[in-house]
Order: structure tokens, then sequence, then C-alpha cells
């Protein structure tokens, strides 16, 4: 068994840079970003997709970076938690979550804010959630249950889900839902 990996070159675009890394075709998204690249806010929990806090945006959609290889993205829009800011001013969930709490150890916060960034796209194009009282008859109403299971991919051992709830309802009801 030949034990000699053979590298890629491979290019990624995240948060609006371009990016040329040499790695070998198993290398994780998640580990690109963070050894490859230096963007260390994404956060490796449990490496098996369950946790939710290596969660990152690709062309605006949620993924685990854990389960996704890099060679796989080439060509895609990435954003990761440090380019959700616009220069010096907080994407507004980011300013949520301070002003509410909605963080304790910080180990999640990363995951959970990307996560709820593209929740909110989801929620506000109608998408309804295993819990949601209409499929597409009207109005779905973003009650805590439609948060909860909406963020169920987002696990917070510290249990700050009161504030995180929070962030995001207040995220929504600044944007006019």
């Amino acid at each position: 068994m030949n034990s000699h990996h053979e590298s890629n070159t491979i290019q990624l675009e995240v948060n609006g840079l371009h990016h040329t890394l040499e790695l070998e075709a198993r290398v994780s998204l998640l580990d690109a970003l963070r050894d490859g690249i230096g963007l260390t806010g994404t956060k490796k929990g449990c490496n098996q997709g369950a946790c939710g806090s290596c969660t990152i945006l690709v062309e605006g959609e949620r993924i685990n970076s854990c389960l996704a290889l890099a060679i796989q993205y080439q060509g895609r829009k990435i954003v990761t938690v440090e380019g959700l800011a616009n220069a010096d001013r907080l994407h507004p969930l980011q300013a949520a979550f301070i002003r509410h709490d909605g963080f304790q150890c910080g180990y999640c916060t990363s995951g959970q804010i990307c996560s709820a960034v593209a929740m909110i796209r989801e929620f506000q194009c109608g998408l309804p959630s295993a819990v949601s009282d209409t499929l597409g008859d009207g109005p779905i109403e973003l009650s805590d249950a439609e948060i909860k299971e909406r963020m169920s991919g987002n696990l917070c051992r510290c249990g700050a889900y009161p504030g995180i709830n929070a962030a995001i309802q207040q995220v929504l009801q600044e944007a006019g839902r």
C-alpha cells in the first residue's frame, strides 16, 4: 500500500479573496479554511457533522464544512464568520448576538451565526420547516419552535439558546421579516 498522497492545486474563493492551496484530495473544507488559509473562526467540534460548529455559507447556503471536501468547492463563493462583517461594521446578527448575550464560551458562536444568516434567508424565501403550520399556504410565523427546529443542527453546550433565539428574532424584526 502506497502511503504517499498526491497533492492538488486548488483555488478557493473565501470572503471575496482568492486562495491557491496545495492539498490532498481528502482534505476537508474545514481543514483547508483553518490550516490552509488561517481562518480559525470556523471551529472543529465533533468533526462528523453533528454539532454545527463548522457551519459556513456556500453561495448563501449553510453547510457543515467538516463533511465537505475542499476540492469540491472550487469556483464557489464561500463565506466564513470572518467575512460577515462589512469592514469594521458587524453583521446585524453578530451585533444582536452580543446585545442578547447569545453566547457563553463562544465555541459554537461562529457556526450559530452563519447558520442563522442562512436560516433567516430560508425563512424569508418561505421555505417551511418540519414544524411549520403551513406548507406554502401563507406566511410562516417564526415562532420559538420554528427557530429551534431551523437551528437544530447547531448545538450549544453552554445552553445559550434563549439569547440566540432573541438575537434571531431581533434581526428578523429589524429586517421587517
